[in-house]
């Protein structure tokens, strides 16, 4: 492997290709499209590795990065963020050259999309199954049925059908918590589409967040699923129980600076603008920021988790340990953090190395 020297995103390659063609399977036996959220690895090259098992439509969450998917030969790319209508000129531009989707949630940006709008374009509605983040709640048809009729004011303009997140199943405290937050979420969406299918016969459901892309089974009606976190997973969704230890692909690598003795504490290189400051509770009730890995008698091992990410800085991370695990951390050593959160860390890497050596650039590098 390259010499690592500072913090350095790892990305395991063959746990992401295992990822990826499980969900893939998945989508398959369930008669869905594919279309994976790539604002988790965003990579051209991670990119590719989705095409080993067919993968020809993706989703991203802005335009900068449709444009940089589309420079690197996607041409079937949804935009699963409200649109930004101040970026009108490059949704047009993007849609001229490739099959675009995107997101509208009320009636204002509807107004404006069917006055500049110069392309052939998909849109899709964002509903609300109870996020309460953005999107329109599904019992507002009557705003829902505002927002169709505007779209007939403009040829170029296609209804695609209904969109979800159903970010809440992130939040859930058990596994059949994200069940039952899936099909409640699933029972909204097919409503909307029985009630608007007699106009639209080919109107759809979008669904995606990996909790339940990966665990849930009933998926009836869903024409795609777009999860994105699956392929590298992380510790928030082992603490889920979405997966197991195993699954989860990524590390960051980080020095070991110093050791406070007094305080059973190690010192690394690597805080918050590395592992950002996304948290869970450890097994003590304490905020853990990651979980920690070393390597022993030629063995990479995963420490008890009262050994863990305890604070962070904006450079320094402070690895609370047992103290009979403090004498195997010396300065110099690497040690490798589980992120609590991949999505975020990946994003603050901005480029990664695999566990072969091979450096990986991103949207950002």
């Amino acid at each position: 492997m390259t010499e690592i020297i500072r913090p350095t995103f790892v990305v395991d390659k063959e746990i992401c290709l295992r990822n990826i063609e499980r969900m893939a399977k998945k989508a398959s036996e369930n008669k869905m499209r594919f279309r994976p959220h790539f604002k988790t690895h965003q990579s051209a090259k991670i990119g590719e590795w989705f095409k080993l098992f067919d993968v020809d439509a993706i989703t991203v969450s802005s335009v900068n990065m449709a444009e940089y998917f589309a420079t690197n030969g996607w041409k079937d790319i949804t935009i699963a963020f409200p649109v930004n209508v101040l970026e009108i000129t490059n949704i047009n531009r993007l849609a001229a050259n490739i099959k675009l989707n995107i997101l509208v949630e009320n009636l204002d940006s509807a107004q404006i999309l069917i006055k500049k709008i110069r392309y052939p374009i998909g849109i899709y509605i964002k509903i609300d199954t109870g996020y309460n983040r953005t999107g329109i709640a599904p019992s507002k048809t009557g705003i829902i049925e505002n927002i169709i009729s505007c779209f007939s004011q403009n040829k170029k303009i296609t209804l695609k059908g209904f969109l979800t997140h159903t970010g809440h199943t992130y939040q859930a405290r058990s596994t059949n918590e994200i069940f039952s937050r899936h099909f409640d979420a699933l029972l909204k969406m097919k409503s909307l589409k029985q009630r608007f299918k007699i106009d639209f016969p080919k109107i759809e459901i979008s669904m995606g967040d990996t909790p339940s892309n990966t665990l849930c089974t009933n998926f009836s009606d869903v024409d795609e699923i777009r999860p994105g976190n699956f392929i590298f997973y992380d510790l928030m969704m082992e603490n889920l129980g979405v997966c197991d230890y195993k699954d989860i692909a990524v590390r960051m690598v980080c020095p070991v600076v110093a050791k406070q003795l007094s305080r059973n504490e190690i010192v690394i290189y690597g805080g918050a603008v590395h592992l950002s400051q996304d948290s869970i509770a450890n097994i003590d009730g304490k905020r853990m920021f990651g979980r920690i890995v070393i390597q022993k008698d030629g063995e990479k091992k995963l420490l008890p988790p009262l050994n863990y990410v305890a604070r962070l800085s904006q450079e320094h991370g402070i690895l609370k340990v047992t103290q009979a695990q403090f004498k195997n951390f010396q300065v110099g050593d690497l040690v490798e953090i589980i992120p609590v959160h991949s999505c975020l860390t990946a994003n603050l890497a901005k480029k990664y190395l695999t566990t072969d050596g091979e450096e990986i650039l991103t949207v950002n590098s």
